[in-house]
């Protein structure tokens, strides 16, 4: 209480030291300016500007009052315009997430027109376009992506090959991918989607060519980089010899394409193979005969051992002599035994073709033994047993099938 006294006071004293000042020296102020004059004490003068500067000031705080909430009100105003383009991006997104496209078209293309880098909605837009069938706008869209952001090519050219794979537009993407990859030879989601899409479209030689830099991107494992080796030069192969009408040809094509394997590849089991089956398929039985002996010298490979049960070479007897100097090495080997039991039928030594059979069988029963056993037992009379290899055959052959839909279950009417 007695401080709130002794700051009134002080107050009052100044009040009144500054009036005393003030009456004693009342100072001058003059303006003039043409006809106009203006005459005043200078503390006159002073209090005239402070009323002007309070007014302005004044004005000029409601002038901003009135801004700020006809901003609120205005849905014109920037702020309003703001929140409205989050909404509509908002909304876009989820819509396009939940499936309705026609609304995730609307919301997206309105957000996109309130940014400056509209990448990701332009996108959005363009799937929801396409999933309408408005295939001409969702190109549109694109363009515009890339004209606002040209250094996202590689993300909308990825996003224009997966609208041309909905359309079934398979050689569209393939030229969208390729283009990329001329451009971005290292970029790996567009080296990993045009493999793909060469390995769909059965394009073996282009696939050959993108090995080199499918193993640079180290993005498969050696495992899976092996296997679409496999896969392009096994078609390769396939694929040199189905193009000639001409047998003669076709085999010459064959050749051509075998030898265009490194010395490695040629030595790879698998690729043998995939080669001797096309040979076969042209009925070069000699040649298939002997690139299989040899490569089976090498190693006694389960695929390799079926196909050359499968070849006809001429002198059948070397051929089944050679074949049963491999039991040394793999005596219990069933798929050996069932080739040395197709080989002796070839030679018509039908006991002996019957103990290898019984001999796979006993080793493990596979459709394809039974069946060879039952075709030589009812070419040597014994129906009963044939007909029972027979039905065994088809079972086991049944257990690699697929299962069979299960009829709906019909309801008792009342």
């Amino acid at each position: 209480m007695k401080r709130t006294y002794l700051i009134l006071l002080i107050v009052v004293a100044c009040a009144a030291a500054l009036g005393m000042f003030i009456a004693e020296h009342t100072g001058y102020v003059l303006i003039s300016w043409k006809s106009f004059r203006y005459e005043s004490s200078l503390w006159v003068f002073l209090a005239v500007l402070t009323v002007i500067f309070a007014i302005l000031y004044g004005l000029r705080t409601l002038i901003k009052m009135t801004l700020i909430s006809s901003g609120l009100i205005n849905p014109w105003s920037r702020r309003n315009q703001g929140r409205r383009l989050r909404q509509a991006a908002e909304q876009g997104i989820l819509d396009l997430a939940q499936g309705h496209w026609k609304n995730a078209l609307r919301h997206l293309r309105r957000a996109a027109q309130g940014e400056a880098k509209p990448l990701v909605y332009l996108l959005g837009a363009a799937t929801a376009a396409e999933k309408l069938g408005y295939s001409e706008e969702a190109d549109q869209l694109l363009e515009q992506a890339l004209i606002k952001q040209p250094s996202a090519e590689v993300a909308i050219a990825l996003a224009h090959a997966d609208l041309q794979l909905q359309r079934a537009d398979d050689a569209g993407a393939q030229e969208t991918l390729q283009a990329m990859h001329e451009l971005h030879p290292q970029h790996p989601e567009v080296l990993l989607r045009l493999q793909a899409l060469l390995r769909q479209r059965q394009e073996w030689s282009a696939l050959i060519g993108l090995l080199p830099a499918l193993r640079k991107c180290k993005r498969l494992s050696a495992e899976q980089l092996q296997a679409i080796e496999y896969q392009a030069w096994s078609g390769r192969l396939a694929s040199a010899c189905q193009a000639k009408q001409d047998p003669q040809s076709a085999l010459q094509a064959l050749e051509t394409a075998w030898q265009g394997l490194s010395n490695k590849l040629r030595n790879d089991q698998h690729l043998i193979a995939s080669y001797a089956t096309e040979l076969l398929r042209l009925n070069a039985q000699e040649q298939a005969e002997s690139l299989l002996r040899h490569a089976l010298k090498n190693g006694l490979d389960d695929q390799l051992l079926e196909l050359y049960g499968r070849t006809l070479a001429q002198d059948a007897a070397r051929q089944l002599q050679e074949a049963e100097s491999w039991l040394k090495q793999a005596p219990n080997n069933p798929i050996l035994l069932r080739t040395l039991g197709r080989l002796s039928m070839r030679n018509q030594l039908w006991g002996k073709a019957r103990d290898y059979f019984e001999s796979s069988l006993k080793l493990s029963r596979e459709a394809h033994t039974c069946a060879e056993l039952a075709r030589l037992l009812s070419h040597l009379g014994d129906v009963q047993r044939s007909n029972a290899l027979f039905a065994e055959s088809f079972q086991l052959l049944e257990q690699s099938l697929p299962a069979l839909p299960q009829p709906a279950l019909q309801k008792n009417s009342v």
